[in-house]
């Protein structure tokens, strides 16, 4: 697959960038060679292999979703400057 100047502009606009005109046609050059490297990779024969989305074969640990407000209200409201019955004290912001 081929990339010329006219398709390069409007990936340009389409992506909010703003390409000079004499660099048009470097970028199409660049971006041909990348979509000629990527149909290489079609052609790379991949049956019998399972999809993965990471070359480890690690299971993220799953916990129970529970709601707790975590227990820790002394321990969080000892680095306050100032608490009231349980809550931050802020400095009035609206007047």
């Amino acid at each position: 697959m081929s990339v010329d100047a006219k398709t390069v502009r409007r990936i340009a606009r389409l992506a909010r960038l703003e390409v000079a005109d004499d660099k048009l046609d470097h970028l199409a050059g660049e971006l041909s060679g990348i979509l000629r490297w990527i149909e290489q990779l079609n052609e790379v024969d991949v049956s019998g292999i399972a999809p993965m989305a990471s070359v480890e074969d690690v299971q993220t640990p799953m916990r129970d979703d529970v709601v707790t407000d975590g227990e820790k209200r002394d321990a969080v409201l000892a680095n306050a400057p100032r608490s009231e019955e349980g809550f931050f004290v802020m400095p009035k912001a609206v007047e």
